[in-house]
């Protein structure tokens, strides 16, 4: 751009940003309401005052639009699922009693009441509740959360702009509900709903939007003729309402495709559209299509997904490019903020080098706001900052912690031969189950137990200096010990040690792996109040030394039964990573695997008979677009292959995944080669079992039976119910029996007792079996 811009003043906004406070005060405040220790007011004054923070911290980084609508006590579709009226039925009793205890009824379940299902959203390690809907379902307008949020911006004397989960992607999302035909699309349903978001849209130009935003990233994947025509008559419907805001529609995390004409022609005020990674292919498809004459473009140019800072030349020069796109050129992320953590300048342990890469949601923001002002006023207005932005680059790229030779040179060495087992698994499973000698239907858990107030209190004395390694070693010597105690007295038949010692199953590795670096206060919405942080990969990836050898050994050396060697496979420690934009992901996956597979090794000649290798985000880390998922499964499973190629024939490989759509990767799950998997199950009534087996998955599985996201207690007769029913898809002698995943965000006593139900169902059921 030259230093003479003549375009009109471009606006710099998000679509949204963290919810949860410098502190994660959000988290306390809802986890002390569950717990009775805060009330109803004191949550909601909670939540006003983060919401007004955050506002007033975007605008005082130079935005001139702030997001209203995506702040939630739990999850965004849940918000919509209220906003439109489809409460689940044996639900609504409790809704209509207490709005807020009926939300996280809704969320969480209760004992006598399952929650609706979870998964994860699109690509992302985030998870959202999945509608429930059928032919019966009434929509119903509310749009008290979004008016009520809107409201308390425009007091602030903000420019703001509600942003709504749209229609076509809200019933994309949904799943028939308990009881109706799984052949039911919920899509059948637009109609009935669109004049529902057609009051709400007005309830918000009468509170006094002046542009609502509705956000379809469901039109970001391969759509169908009659999707697409979805998509084209609710945008046709709501662009032709009277006396309605500006409507503003968003995609983000891929390109539009097919979707982007749909759009384009719709009668609609302005699009968002992601233009970073895979998604830079909407610039030359908005040109295709003659580009947004006279209408406003969202321009979403800075990652909205990683950590690393945005080149501000290069954004600049694709703005410029959009400049003759559309009437209007505005800045934004190319998603919301939620999926990055706060504030880079917090991390005061990262070495000061690290830190000048690294772009947090304040520091996105700050980036957005330049790139505005750069658009509007030239280059030579943001001088300073693009020479900085520069350096920054430059830094990196030459950096010699971003590349070891040495770990490059093993990476090109691998053969095909190093990513197979030696023996077929018929042979495999001959020689685990005389080593093994486990019974029918064999129980076990996936790894964690609960992780109590007590070790996280040890773990705090260490880092503090008020405990030295010694003693926190015995403390973790004796949890380890009262985990085996217990599980032996279940009944369990495949133990685990409990992983007391590790503070998350990503980060614990990253920080024992060279090329990662840790933070302090990098704090992610999981779902719900569950936060993790994310590790940074920045550089070539090696094992110095054994990372969890010596409390599996140790674990062991306590019963005479199977404990599970447990690591976190190759994919999720990316998935559920920030990872390095400055090579392929295959590259950077390879190294990992490598340096799993030299701890697999180490396992095993230390005597572990079963190791577990959990690959959760497998699925998640699926692309979006149909033509680009063979490149990535070819390298996923190839990657986890390496980790676990070099065993015997008698060491029985597990691995898990848990809250994704398994169906799109069976076949993937069957190249992966490992002869036990477990995966969740409860919440989606087993369907990953008939998933299975109408693939004709030949290995051992574990759907799981205990939903474990839940604080309530599953029933010995429930668990039974779910036994049978998996055994109508999986024989007896392939099917395990486990929770849905791990229990480290359990506490004790539903632990035990759900343990204790879920051996006394698969006694049950074994019993039944040998009867039969």
């Amino acid at each position: 751009m030259t230093a003479k811009s003549a375009t009109a003043a471009a606006r710099a906004t998000v679509y949204g940003y963290p919810r949860q406070g410098q502190h994660r005060e959000l988290k306390k405040a809802i986890e002390g309401y569950w717990k009775g220790r805060v009330d109803a007011d004191t949550l909601r004054t909670t939540a006003a005052g983060l919401r007004r923070t955050n506002w007033l911290q975007l605008t005082g980084a130079g935005l001139h639009e702030v997001p209203t609508g995506d702040f939630s006590y739990y999850d965004h579709v849940l918000d919509t699922s209220v906003m439109v009226g489809a409460i689940p039925a044996r639900h609504r009793a409790a809704v209509e009693a207490d709005a807020l205890d009926g939300y996280f009824a809704m969320a969480r379940g209760t004992q006598d009441v399952a929650p609706l299902e979870m998964t994860k959203w699109f690509d992302t390690n985030y998870h959202y509740l999945v509608p429930e809907l059928g032919p019966d379902t009434v929509f119903a307008a509310d749009s008290t959360k979004q008016v009520c949020e809107l409201r308390e911006a425009l007091a602030l004397g903000l420019t703001a702009r509600p942003v709504l989960v749209g229609p076509v992607t809200y019933l994309l999302l949904a799943k028939p509900a308990p009881g109706v035909a799984a052949d039911f699309d919920p899509l059948t349903l637009l109609d009935r709903l669109l004049p529902v978001y057609a009051e709400v849209v007005a309830d918000l130009r009468a509170a006094g939007a002046e542009w609502v935003q509705l956000d379809e990233p469901a039109l970001v994947q391969d759509r169908t003729p009659a999707e697409l025509n979805a998509a084209t008559r609710a945008y046709r419907d709501l662009g032709r309402l009277p006396d309605r805001p500006k409507l503003l529609v968003a995609s983000y995390f891929d390109r539009l495709g097919d979707a982007l004409p749909v759009l384009a022609k719709a009668p609609v005020d302005g699009l968002a559209l992601d233009f970073t990674g895979a998604a830079a292919a909407n610039l030359d498809a908005l040109a295709a299509v003659g580009g947004l004459p006279g209408r406003r473009l969202v321009a979403g140019v800075v990652d909205g997904r990683n950590i690393w800072v945005n080149d501000l030349a290069e954004s600049l020069a694709t703005l410029g490019t959009l400049l003759g796109l559309a009437g209007r050129v505005d800045v934004a992320a190319s998603c919301s903020l939620l999926h990055v953590p706060l504030d880079a300048t917090a991390e005061r342990d990262i070495e000061p080098q690290v830190a000048r890469w690294l772009a947090f949601a304040r520091q996105k923001t700050a980036e957005i706001a330049v790139l505005a002002k750069g658009l509007t006023g030239g280059t030579d207005t943001i001088a300073a900052e693009l020479a900085a932005n520069r350096a920054d680059l430059a830094s990196r790229a030459t950096s010699p912690i971003t590349r070891d030779p040495a770990v490059r040179a093993r990476a090109a060495a691998v053969t095909d031969a190093d990513a197979r087992r030696s023996q077929p698994y018929t042979e495999r499973a001959a020689a685990q189950r005389a080593r093994l000698r486990l019974p029918l239907l064999p129980t076990t858990t996936i790894g964690s137990f609960p992780q109590t107030s007590d070790l996280r209190t040890a773990r705090a004395d260490l880092r503090a200096g008020r405990i030295d390694s010694a003693g926190y070693e015995e403390r973790i010597r004796a949890e380890i010990g009262e985990v085996i105690s217990f599980q032996e007295k279940t009944g369990l038949d495949v133990l685990v040690h409990g992983e007391p010692e590790r503070n998350d199953m990503v980060q614990y590795f990253a920080e024992q792996l060279t090329g990662y670096l840790t933070t302090q206060h990098g704090w992610v919405q999981s779902y719900g109040t569950r936060y993790v942080r994310p590790p940074v990969l920045a550089g070539d990836i090696s094992r110095p030394e054994p990372m969890t050898v010596r409390w599996t050994t140790y674990a062991q050396s306590l019963t005479p039964k199977p404990v599970k060697g447990m690591l976190t496979g190759p994919v999720t420690m990316l998935a559920w990573s920030f990872v390095r934009d400055d090579q392929p992901l295959g590259d950077t996956a390879r190294q990992v695997a490598l340096a799993l597979r030299d701890e697999v090794d180490d396992l095993e000649s230390a005597g572990s008979s079963v190791i577990q290798v959990d690959e959760p985000a497998l699925r998640e880390t699926l692309p979006l677009r149909a033509a680009d998922r063979p490149a990535y499964l070819a390298w996923a499973t190839e990657a986890f292959r390496l980790s676990t190629g070099g065993v015997r024939a008698d060491t029985q490989i597990h691995t898990h995944m848990c809250y994704a759509e398994f169906g799109d990767i069976v076949r993937a799950i069957d190249d992966l080669d490992a002869d036990v998997i477990s995966l969740e199950a409860a919440r989606s009534h087993m369907q990953v079992a008939r998933e299975l087996a109408g693939h004709g998955y030949p290995r051992e599985a574990g759907p799981g039976v205990y939903d474990i996201h839940s604080p309530r207690v599953p029933s010995t007769g429930e668990a039974a119910a779910l036994l049978r029913k998996g055994l109508e898809a999986i024989p007896a002698e392939r099917l395990w029996v486990n929770p849905d995943c791990g229990l480290k965000t359990r506490g004790w006593p539903e632990t035990r007792a759900s343990l204790e139900n879920l051996v006394t169902a698969a006694r049950t059921v074994r019993t039944e079996l040998s009867a039969s």
